[in-house]
């Protein structure tokens, strides 16, 4: 399917289009270029997780991101929805020949991210120096677990290690039992791919004001230890215990949980309130002297006990039935296979199904430059005609640095 057809079948966010600004603009294939970022070009080194998914919030915002993929190494199978809205070149980035493509691509963007081990671009001859010897003004994003310095920082780690390290492992897990990770939503997207696109953007807003650009240090340890600054705000307060679930956002209190369901599924309350718990209480039909008071936290077990009880005499859809759009603070905990097809998310379209692949559209909302899904995930190399065309290379050139293995087409 192709740009313009996905143009049309996936517009998302508004109803209608808004018209035509000094905002957006007519991108090469000749599609309404929308978003706040439409106009700026970024370049990514192709990586894993929370590389893709900045280039993800990149690209769902209008700016124009080039993924590099490594030659070689074959096209991508199926969609892979971190990987929508850009374009991909597939380069040899140990060669002589590709490591000028990027150097000649750096000349015309904006900012370039990567998420290497410290020194890896400076070896291959990409890192910021040579990068923004050909244009001082680019922003040079960098995306690492523990930070480009420091004693591990050529360790290899995941997702798991560097919230370890931010205090946010240690907070979540059942009472009595061990720490949990919570995916890899906070370390990795959380704390390393959003943290590294908000980077990004505030470097590129001051090298307008500038005209210098930037490297950008994002450590995903220090990402998700930012996330974490309420509750060390709590701790200085003397109101956040180290026991796991035995505070009031960590599962302890009764009023704060998910609780199983007659049908073996699950609802979610966040009756904090006085006012909410109140509600909560006549809702479930139970009698306000056997949950009072509400913040005795020396009860809280006992509270939670029958609460536990309680949601079992009906089914989740019930619970849904009598508590949902209410003050309550309820809501059904849904699996992946159920989320687009709740109400308020298909009253939203915050669910889009791309080549057959139901997938979150871009947030958030825009009044004026709504952002636009155009393009899918594209093969590695899909490209890289276009893109060299783009730079400036003739089509001899180009056959040139396929012909040396410097650069690479997708297969059909």
């Amino acid at each position: 399917m192709g740009p313009s057809n996905l143009s049309q079948k996936f517009l998302v966010c508004c109803p209608q289009m808004p018209n035509v600004t000094k905002c957006q603009q007519i991108n090469q294939a000749g599609v309404l270029a929308v978003g706040p970022l439409s106009g700026i070009k970024i370049i990514e080194l192709a990586g894993i997780g929370p590389g893709p998914f900045c280039g993800m919030m990149l690209a769902d915002m209008g700016a124009e991101v080039i993924r590099v993929d490594r030659a070689g190494k074959g096209g991508r199978h199926g969609v892979d929805v971190l990987t929508r809205g850009r374009k991909s070149i597939a380069v040899d980035l140990k060669s002589a020949e590709g490591k000028e493509v990027i150097l000649k691509l750096c000349e015309s963007a904006d900012g370039l991210f990567e998420g290497f081990r410290p020194g890896v671009t400076e070896r291959l001859g990409l890192g910021p120096a040579e990068c923004m010897a050909r244009n001082p003004k680019l922003v040079y994003g960098r995306m690492t677990g523990w930070g480009q310095d420091g004693p591990m920082a050529n360790a290899a780690g995941h997702d798991i290690n560097y919230i370890a390290l931010s205090g946010a492992l240690h907070a979540i897990g059942g009472k009595d039992g061990k720490p949990v990770p919570p995916l890899n939503l906070v370390g990795d997207f959380g704390g390393g791919g959003m943290f590294l696109a908000f980077g990004m953007v505030c470097a590129l807003l001051e090298a307008q004001k500038s005209g210098m650009g930037q490297v950008v240090d994002t450590s995903m340890v220090e990402g998700a230890s930012v996330l974490m600054s309420m509750f060390f705000t709590m701790r200085a307060a003397g109101v956040w215990k180290e026991e796991r679930a035995s505070n009031m956002l960590d599962g302890g209190a009764h009023f704060y949980d998910t609780y199983e369901t007659k049908d073996g599924r699950y609802i979610s309350l966040g009756s904090i309130e006085p006012q909410f718990y109140a509600l909560l209480l006549e809702k479930a039909g139970l009698k306000v002297e056997d949950f009072t008071p509400q913040m005795d936290q020396s009860r809280w077990p006992e509270y939670k006990a029958r609460l536990t009880d309680a949601f079992k005499q009906k089914t989740r859809d019930q619970w849904t039935e009598i508590m949902q759009g209410t003050d309550v603070c309820f809501a059904p905990v849904l699996a992946l296979s159920e989320v687009a097809d709740h109400p308020q998310n298909k009253a939203r379209q915050s669910f889009v199904e791309v080549d057959g692949v139901i997938q979150p559209a871009p947030a958030p909302r825009f009044s004026r430059t709504a952002p636009e899904l155009t393009v899918s995930s594209r093969r590695a190399g899909e490209d890289s005609r276009q893109v060299l065309a783009e730079a400036g290379y003739s089509q001899a050139d180009i056959d040139s640095l396929v012909s040396v293995g410097a650069v690479n087409l997708s297969a059909s």
